[in-house]
């Protein structure tokens, strides 16, 4: 009978030589599985640069769960590098692209900030930029929402605090996926990106998505699902959703006092797997 290789971590629990994703240890993973986060969020000068910058908190967690030391990380839409600034925490080589060149900019001086280096920061078209990269050991993005940046509001946080005055755009490029003019237009685009994605995803490999369900022409869309399904098209298995809660998003009164209209307070996590021979 072979014997099962076991580190005694402390405090952090048994970790199992076993355990070929990440580094975790048994209680850690657990943790981890759970199908519910509540999502931190570190909102500094320059970040706030960016009209929608991601929890580099949350990026942690998932960098955790999926990848092990040293391994290479890609963010196709990186914005300010949240992604970056979470695979300097976790000593992972981050590769972040982005179409607007600010963006990029403000990234390194975003990382600078934090004192994180080694990490590499790319402007340019993703569809292009992805072609040039070398094998990766996981993505993890979170796209616009189409055009929603587009759409004006007032509107208050949970807590009372902070109102929402106007919006501000991702840029005014046509190759933005924020950009597109139709709903379909943007699906098509996104899809285009994640293919060039999964060619330069290891087999075995995972991808996580983080998107949220919004409105299109007063419509009520299931943008996750549409996503779940142009990924599976692609060829990823999808293994499953993790919703995060979001407490510090701002509420409206939409529709009030004629109709029901939902305020999206949370993101949902989409986690797909490469196949380990996957078809070409």
């Amino acid at each position: 009978m072979a014997v099962i290789e076991k580190i005694d971590k402390g405090e952090r629990g048994i970790y199992d030589k076993r355990n070929k994703l990440n580094d975790l240890t048994g209680k850690e993973w657990l943790t981890l599985s759970s199908s519910t986060w509540l999502s931190k969020t570190q909102m500094d000068d320059i970040g706030k640069q960016h009209p929608a910058p991601f929890s580099y908190d949350d990026i942690e967690k998932l960098i955790s769960l999926f990848t092990k030391k040293n391994m290479t990380v890609l963010d196709p839409m990186v914005g300010v590098a949240s992604t970056l600034i979470a695979c300097g925490n976790k000593k992972r080589k981050g590769i972040g692209i982005d179409l607007n060149r600010n963006y990029i900019d403000l990234g390194k001086r975003r990382l600078k900030k934090f004192g994180i280096t080694g990490q590499k920061l790319i402007a340019g078209d993703a569809l292009k930029k992805i072609k040039k990269l070398g094998k990766i050991d996981y993505c993890v993005t979170s796209p616009p929402y189409h055009d929603i940046l587009r759409k004006s509001g007032n509107g208050v946080r949970h807590d009372g605090s902070q109102t929402r005055q106007g919006v501000k755009y991702y840029s005014e490029m046509k190759k933005d996926v924020g950009n597109q003019k139709s709903y379909n237009d943007y699906l098509s685009l996104l899809k285009e990106i994640m293919k060039e994605v999964f060619g330069r995803l290891r087999d075995g490999k995972y991808c996580s998505m983080v998107v949220s369900d919004f409105t299109v022409n007063k419509k009520e869309t299931d943008a996750s699902g549409d996503v779940i399904k142009l990924m599976q098209d692609i060829g990823y298995i999808f293994k499953g959703k993790i919703i995060l809660i979001q407490n510090q998003k701002s509420i409206y009164p939409f529709g009030y006092p004629y109709d029901y209209v939902v305020n999206h307070t949370n993101q949902f996590i989409l986690n797909f797997k490469k196949p380990k021979k996957a078809k070409r």
